[in-house]
C-alpha cells in the first residue's frame, strides 16, 4: 500500500468514526489496567460483564487486595483462564503498591514487568491512560494489517513495528482504535463485510465478499 492510500485509508476510517474508543469498561488508570489483562482471550463484552460490579468497590490496587483472591474470582469467574488471571491481578496490584507507590507507572518496562501484563497489555495502557502514540496489535488488528496489504508481518511484533513505521503523524494516536474496531466489525475473520468497508477499493485482499 502506498503512502498516499495509507493516508486515505486513515482519512476514511476517521470519517467514519471521528473519536474512537476503546470498548472496556473502566473508572480510572488502574481499572483500565485490570480490564485489559482480563481481555486476553476473552471478549471486551464478556470482561464488561463481569467487572461491571467489581469495579464498583475495586479502583484501587489496595481494594484489591483487600478483597482477596477468591473474592475476586467470584467476580470474574465467567471470564476464560480466570484462576491465572486472578493471580496476575492480585500480584500485580502488590507490585503497583510495593514498587509504584499505588499508581500505574507511565513507563514501557516498568509495565511490562508487571505480572499478566505483555506488550499488547503496555501499549493499551500507554495509549489511552497516557496518551501516546502506540499501536496495539490484537488479532483483529493482525489479521487486518495482512489482509489489506497495510503493515503485513508474519508475527504481532512485526506487524507492530511497520505500522508504527506507515501511520501518518496526525493519525498516530487514535489509529490502534480504528484498526481494532474495523477489524471487529466490519474486516471479520471468517466473512468480511467489504460491501459495507469504508477501504474496499484500497485493499489488497482477493476473496472479497459481494453480500
Amino acid at each position: 500500500m502506498t503512502p498516499e492510500h495509507v493516508d486515505e485509508f486513515f482519512a476514511r476510517l476517521k470519517a467514519r468514526n471521528p473519536e474512537p474508543r476503546g470498548e472496556l469498561d473502566h473508572v480510572n488508570v488502574y481499572t483500565l489496567l485490570v480490564a485489559v489483562v482480563l481481555s486476553a482471550q476473552a471478549t471486551d463484552k464478556g470482561v464488561n460483564k463481569a467487572t461491571r460490579d467489581l469495579f464498583k468497590i475495586v479502583d484501587t490496587p489496595q481494594k484489591m487486595l483487600d478483597l482477596g483472591l477468591d473474592g475476586l474470582k467470584e467476580h470474574i469467574r465467567t471470564i476464560g483462564l480466570y484462576n491465572s488471571k486472578a493471580k496476575n491481578v492480585m500480584a500485580l496490584s502488590g507490585m503497583l503498591i510495593e514498587e509504584h507507590g499505588g499508581d500505574v507507572p507511565h513507563d514501557r518496562d516498568a509495565l511490562e514487568r508487571l505480572p499478566g501484563v505483555g506488550r499488547k497489555t503496555a501499549n493499551v495502557v500507554l495509549n489511552m491512560a497516557f496518551g501516546e502514540a502506540t499501536c496495539a496489535v490484537d488479532t483483529h488488528v493482525f489479521r487486518l494489517s495482512n489482509r489489506t496489504g497495510l503493515a503485513p508481518g508474519k508475527t504481532p511484533l512485526a506487524v507492530e513495528t511497520r505500522l508504527m513505521e506507515v501511520i501518518p503523524a496526525e493519525y498516530a494516536r487514535d489509529a490502534h482504535h480504528w484498526l481494532i474496531l474495523h477489524g471487529r466489525y466490519i474486516c471479520k475473520a471468517r466473512k468480511p463485510d467489504c460491501p459495507d468497508c469504508p477501504v474496499e477499493d484500497l485493499c489488497a485482499y482477493e476473496a472479497k465478499t459481494t453480500v
